[in-house]
Order: C-alpha cells, then structure tokens, then sequence
C-alpha cells in the first residue's frame, strides 16, 4: 500500500514538474525536453533571470488551475485511444456504412413503430447529422497533425454527438418539449455568464431569437469551443505523459 501510495505520488510530481515545463517553454527554449549536449537552457544576463522567474512564478498558479484539466486530459485520451482504434480499423468508409446501418435501423424501428411522418423525418435527419459529423472527424484525423485533430477533428466528433437530438426536435415535437426549453436555459446561463463581458450578451440578443434552426446553430456553435478544448487537453496529456512512457510516471 505505501508503494502504491509513493508510485503515485511521484507520478504527481512529475506531471507537475512537466507541465510547468510546457508553461515556460512557451517563453524559454528547451525547458520540456532539454537536448542532451547543450542541457536546459538558463539565464546569462540579469534582465533575463528576472524575466525567467517572473513567468515561472506566473506559471505556479496556472499550473495548480490546469492540474485537474490535465487529469481529464488523461481519462479522456484513454476511451479516445480506443475510438481511435476502432474507427482506424473501420476506416471512413466504414464509419460511414456503420452510422448508415445503426440509424437506418433505427429508422425503420420507427416506421415499424408507426412514429409520424414528422417522427420519421426527425430520426433521418439526425442520423444524416451524425453520419457527417463521423465522417467529417475520422477523415480529419487520419490526415494526421495534432493541430488537425485539434480544430477539426473533435470538435465534429463533438457535433456527431451533440446536434442529432437538437436536429431530431425540429421534427418531432416530443423531443423539442425536452430540448428546446433546456436549450433556452442553458443560453440564458451563457448570455448571463460568461457572455455579459463588453455587452455582447446585450447585442447577441438584439440580433438574433432563439427558434428554429437557430438552436442548431446554437448546438454547433457550442460544438466547436467545446471540441477544441476537449481535443487540447487530450494534446497536452500527449505532452505531458507521452504514450510511450512507462514506469512511475504512468502510473495514475
């Protein structure tokens, strides 16, 4: 037990350690990974030094803020790891095919089910949603680049996950009983909050009414910064406790 409690200490501290690292390597070279001949770069001059330790002392609560983040970073590199694989071997085409399959049978579920026409329509047009959003992130990653994955990649992952329920309400009044009002609570909580900076809560209102197509625009519009910030914590748990690491440091 106390070995076990050690291991994952020190597994801590070097998560830690790296990611302070990363911060000043934004400002400094070769703070991450030094090179081996010339080592971690220092300060010469005193100007330097005094800028040196000022954004390391900036970084010390960044780091204490972006800890957690990381380890979210970890979790979810775990099950991307493994939708990754999986969609590796399907490749798109068979990405596409399995969507087309899941909710083609999901369509005719509902037909069976003797859903509405409007009911029916809901369904199509949310798995034609999801269909694309899949592709549109398979494709992007087997492009290869982190930035790739990154910008477009997760953030369709993200909308195939998100937008079919918001699509699927535009059709079916059932759904837009439940998504609709929630849609409009979760904007008032966004315009209210992290919005009102400047006014722009004020001037998104003034232009733009929630109904319709416009809670998809709402849904993507959350799609996208929600997938960037999923697909950089993943990038900085790259970083930070690269896959080929073992030992201590990857014990967590």
């Amino acid at each position: 037990m106390e070995q076990r409690s050690t291991g994952l200490l020190g597994a801590v501290r070097i998560d830690i350690a790296r990611l302070h690292a990363t911060w000043m390597e934004l400002a400094f070279p070769r703070q991450l990974d030094p090179g081996r001949v010339v080592g971690k770069w220092t300060p010469e001059t005193t100007p330097q030094a005094i800028a040196y330790y000022l954004w390391a002392a900036v970084g010390v609560p960044l780091v204490a803020v972006g800890y957690p983040l990381l380890l979210f970073g970890f979790a979810a590199r775990v099950y991307v790891n493994r939708v990754d694989s999986a969609a590796t071997r399907l490749g798109v085409v068979g990405v596409v095919l399995l969507s087309l399959v899941a909710w083609g049978a999901l369509t005719v579920a509902a037909w069976v089910r003797e859903f509405s026409t409007g009911g029916l329509i809901a369904v199509g047009a949310a798995g034609a949603v999801a269909t694309v959003a899949a592709a549109v992130a398979v494709g992007a990653s087997r492009v290869g680049g982190r930035g790739t994955s990154v910008l477009i990649a997760y953030p369709a992952a993200v909308t195939a996950f998100l937008l079919p329920p918001v699509v699927a309400a535009l059709y079916s009044p059932a759904l837009a009983d439940v998504v609709f009002p929630n849609t409009t609570s979760l904007a008032v909580w966004i315009l209210d909050g992290p919005l009102a900076v400047g006014g722009l809560n004020e001037l998104i209102r003034a232009r733009f009414d929630l109904r319709g197509t416009a809670y998809v625009l709402m849904w993507v519009g959350i799609s996208v910064p929600v997938g960037w910030l999923f697909g950089m914590l993943v990038a900085l748990a790259d970083v930070i406790r690269p896959k080929r690491e073992t030992g201590t440091s990857a014990r967590i």
